[in-house]
């Protein structure tokens, strides 16, 4: 009898040892929590047209004792968009339930940034303790835009069978696409026109007017246009107006001229020109033009089949100052005027993606036209 109590003590004591060990084991697991940092965004999204800048607000917070310097960065932002914040860095402190600090960013989109939403996200990082916020951005169209358009010189005479040149000079808002041009009306009967470019995205173009030998004496009003879409859509039109008078009195001046180095493939040579003045009273020359009219390949090239044509050459038109006054009875060259050679007219062979070999030694014929009025 005593020896079977005996036994069953001994269960017992097990049993207490085996519950002992288990809470130990509980104890052992229990982890603190871990100071950290917390970001709130206001507003929570924003909207801004393409090309402006939105702001939002954080409010930072420190939790379970944090404390130290954060510094603020954004990412997701869409292309072309920036994020500035002030302050850049912010101090948060240990008390009680946490410190708070705020901060504002601002998102600034530009002309190319992409139109739509995205999720640009804030983040507060200090060490290796870190609190982050994703905010909403909608980027939008403008609006509307604007186009305005001038023209240079605003008056020019020549002689029936020249050429007229002028300037057109584009300011757009909200308007990245093509501006193309147009002459709605006042040309002399027969004249014909082009501008260069035709369309551009750019915001200079040159137009020139080809006025036939049999115009008639006369002061033509040539009324331009220039007209493209909008970020928004709405085709938005330019106006400018300019003046044109053919003079078929007095002995026309002539223009010869070559140019001043050889040419290849990306190179532009200035041409030299000369003007000649027949007449024995002095003549003011208020317009030159400079044409392609054809390229006469080498024999070789013929015979290769190497092609080469008006296409791989570009004039730049003369853009130096107006009048040139040339005594009468006399020949001045451009530099004899006093023009600077980067002013000059020149020619350039295009380096284009394609075989230029015909046009090596290849002549290349050009027209000279324009305009003046003697005294």
């Amino acid at each position: 009898m005593k020896a079977n109590r005996a036994v069953r003590r001994s269960g017992l004591t097990a049993a207490l040892v085996v519950a002992v060990m288990v809470l130990v084991a509980g104890v052992v697991y229990a982890v603190a929590a871990k100071p950290g940092i917390t970001v709130q965004v206001s507003p929570a999204s924003q909207s801004v047209t393409r090309g402006g800048a939105t702001t939002y607000t954080l409010t930072l917070g420190s939790t379970n004792g944090f404390a130290g310097t954060a510094t603020l960065t954004a990412s997701g932002l869409p292309s072309g968009a920036t994020a500035s914040f002030t302050p850049a860095t912010v101090t948060l402190a240990a008390s009680g339930t946490g410190s708070t600090a705020t901060a504002s960013v601002t998102v600034t989109t530009t002309s190319t940034t992409p139109v739509g939403s995205s999720s640009p996200t804030f983040t507060a990082t200090s060490g290796k303790t870190s609190g982050d916020v994703t905010a909403g951005l909608t980027v939008n169209y403008q609006l509307s835009g604007s186009l305005t358009m001038s023209a240079t010189p605003a008056a020019t005479t020549l002689a029936a069978g020249s050429s007229a040149v002028y300037s057109m000079q584009l300011s757009r808002t909200g308007m990245r696409g093509p501006v193309s041009f147009s002459v709605s009306g006042g040309l002399p009967s027969g004249a014909t026109w082009g501008y260069t470019p035709n369309s551009t995205t750019g915001s200079t173009a040159t137009l020139q007017v080809d006025v036939p030998a049999t115009a008639s004496d006369g002061t033509y009003t040539l009324y331009l246009v220039a007209s493209g879409s909008d970020d928004a859509g709405t085709t938005r039109y330019a106006y400018a107006s300019v003046q044109l008078t053919v003079t078929t009195s007095g002995k026309a001046f002539t223009i010869a001229g070559t140019a001043q180095t050889p040419l290849a493939p990306g190179v532009t040579a200035p041409l030299a020109l000369a003007l000649t003045n027949p007449n024995k009273k002095p003549v003011a020359v208020t317009n030159l033009t400079v044409t392609v009219t054809s390229v006469t390949r080498t024999p070789s090239a013929v015979a290769a089949s190497l092609a080469c044509s008006t296409a791989d050459y570009q004039v730049r038109q003369y853009g130096g100052p107006y009048p040139l006054t040339v005594a009468g009875s006399s020949t001045m060259t451009l530099a004899q005027l006093g023009v600077a050679q980067s002013d000059w007219p020149a020619l350039t062979l295009l380096d284009r993606p394609v075989n230029q070999d015909g046009c090596k030694g290849a002549t290349v014929t050009l027209a000279y036209a324009g305009s003046g009025q003697g005294t």
